[in-house]
Order: C-alpha cells, then structure tokens, then sequence
C-alpha cells in the first residue's frame, strides 16, 4: 500500500472504533456485562470478539464497497431481501434514534455531573458541535474519529499500565465466582453482532464511499485489533477493582485512585466516546433516511437532532430495553449471512 492508502486504512479504522465505543464502553458498565464478570473466561471472550471484529466487520465493509450500498437500508436488502430487510431496517433506524437520544442525553449528563455545569448547556454545545461535523459528511466523521480515538486509547493504555504497576489482581485468578457456564462463549458472540449491526449505518456508507478495497481490508483489521486492545486494557483495570460488577460505572473506580489530573481526562474521554457514537449514528441515518425520503442531508440532520432532543427529556431507556433483545437477535442472523456471503475476487 502507498502512503495516501495508509492514511485512509488509518481513518476507516479511527471511525470503525469511535463507532462501535459509546458510553456504556467508556465508562466500563458493557464490558463488564459481556466480559469481565467471567473473569479469565472474559478475557478469552474479548480475545474472541477481537477475531470477529476484525473478520466480519472488515468484510461486511468490503461487501459493502463491492455492491455499493449507499447506505444500510440497501446493505440490508441485500443481505435478507426486500421483505424482510425492511423489517431489519426499520427495527435499526428506531434503535438508532434511541441511541442517539440517550447519547444526547448523556452529553448533558457528563457536563451535569462531572463539570457541574447545566444540563442543557452541555446538549446545546454538542447539538451545535453535530450540526458543524453533520454539514461536513464523512470527511466530518474522519475528522472527529482521527481526533478523540487516537486520546481514547493513549489514556486506556496509560490507564492499564498504571493500574498494572499499582498491582492488579493476576489474571489466573480472576475466575468467576458462579459455576461454569456457557455464557462467556455467548457474550463475544451477541456484544460483536449488537454492535456491529448498528455500526453498519456508519460502516456501510463509509465503506462505499472510500472504494479503495486495500484501504478498506487494511482498516477493517487494524479497527477491530483496535477493539479488541482496548476492550482487553480496560477490562484488566477493572478486574484491579474489588468487587467491580456493584459500580455503575466501574472505570470510574479504576479512576479514583489517582490524581485530579486522571479524572479531568477521563470525562473528556466520556465525552469524546459519546460525542463519536452521537455522530457516527447521525451519519448513518441521514444516509438511511435519504434513501428513503429523498431530503437533502441538513434537513435531515435538523429532523433527527430535534426528534433526538424531544426523546432525551422523556427517557428513552425503557424502548431500548425492548428493542436492544430484538436487534440483538436480528444482528445474530446478520453474522452467519455475512460469513457466509462470496466476496468477488479482484
């Protein structure tokens, strides 16, 4: 590859790992639901997930190239036919405003609680913010992935290591207190096809309009190794903490044991990780939504943030209680179609 090809895999990569992390990555409450409350079987998970993360989510981008699917709805029917993709793509386009609605709330929350600043100031700066990156399509999203993902994982290493000299508990005995099961053989499989199904409104088009397949397979790998490092560094940290799986936000814990300095970076990096997933998903579905109404793309940005903005008042947690199980089970028909459909050879 040349120079100009790396630093597209490079991009692609960025915006493949700033999309699948959100809040709930960041602030370790994910991780420790799908891995770390089964200890060292957790850690063989994540090992798991990275495999996948790096086969399928490269190679759904590929797919995606080789048909050029303007945006998910197209990938989606293509994958399951008009019938059913249809139902998928409506079931990910109301996920997707739940997301994007707790996000937004989420924003307001981080200003709220950490910065003790108001709520609404936090949601005005970052719907601003949104409409400044939205104007700019994709080259908007590179921007902002090339931006916080590269800190993210500076200060997830750093954090790792630091935890590590402190003294974690050794790995070996970090084994769950239950008895053996089957769930840290399920939990990699459902956490990478949740993610990676609403990932695919952002990956999709992004994949499509690249075009450069090298770049593309080059990104798609060093994204999902990416994930699959940072969910392995986050997860040894809050295995140091006693008792972990009690804390709603378990690396806050990690956090606490060190300087003012660590905790003004971590609510940076809450923030950047929501504010990637706000506008990876914003992407996404104005692309989806084009395809279905034929808007052009500010107005559809303006639609989304304001319907977004109405659902972070009212909460939004208890529909995505519903909905999240069901595209879950969707997104685990999604992995074998992809596994299982040809690339065309070049």
């Amino acid at each position: 590859m040349d120079n100009q090809q790396w630093q597209v895999a490079k991009k692609v990569a960025a915006t493949y790992i700033g999309t699948v992390v959100g809040a709930g990555f960041a602030t370790g409450r994910e991780i420790v639901e799908f891995f770390t409350v089964n200890g060292l079987y957790g850690t063989i998970g994540i090992c798991i997930s990275g495999f996948f993360f790096i086969w399928l989510g490269t190679k759904m981008m590929l797919l995606s190239s080789q048909i050029g699917a303007f945006s998910a709805q197209e990938f989606n029917k293509y994958l399951f036919g008009d019938v059913f993709g249809n139902v998928v793509n409506t079931l990910l386009l109301l996920v997707l405003f739940g997301v994007t609605s707790v996000m937004l709330s989420g924003a307001g929350a981080v200003f709220e609680e950490q910065l003790r600043l108001p709520r609404q100031l936090g949601i005005f700066i970052t719907v601003i913010a949104c409409l400044i990156i939205g104007s700019r399509g994709l080259q908007g999203v590179f921007e902002v992935n090339t931006l916080v993902v590269p800190i993210m994982m500076i200060f997830i290493i750093g954090l790792a290591i630091t935890t590590f000299i402190h003294g974690t508990t050794p790995i070996i005995e970090t084994v769950p207190t239950e008895s053996w099961n089957m769930k840290w053989i399920t939990s990699p499989i459902t956490y990478v096809a949740l993610n990676l199904s609403l990932a695919q409104s952002v990956l999709v088009p992004l994949a499509s309009e690249v075009k450069d397949r090298k770049a593309i397979l080059w990104g798609g790998i060093l994204g999902g190794a990416g994930l699959c490092f940072i969910l392995l560094c986050s997860h040894l940290a809050i295995l140091s903490v006693d008792q972990f799986y009690q804390y709603n936000i378990p690396m806050a814990e990690v956090v606490r044991r060190f300087n003012a300095t660590f905790h003004f970076f971590f609510v940076l990096i809450i923030f950047g990780e929501v504010f990637t997933t706000l506008v990876g998903n914003i992407f996404g579905m104005t692309k989806q939504m084009q395809s279905i109404t034929g808007w052009k793309s500010n107005n559809i940005i303006y639609f989304i943030l304001l319907i977004s903005y109405c659902f972070s008042f009212i909460g939004y947690s208890e529909l995505l209680h519903i909905l999240y199980p069901i595209i879950g089970w969707v997104s685990i028909i999604l992995l074998p179609i992809i596994a299982f459909k040809q690339l065309q050879k070049t």
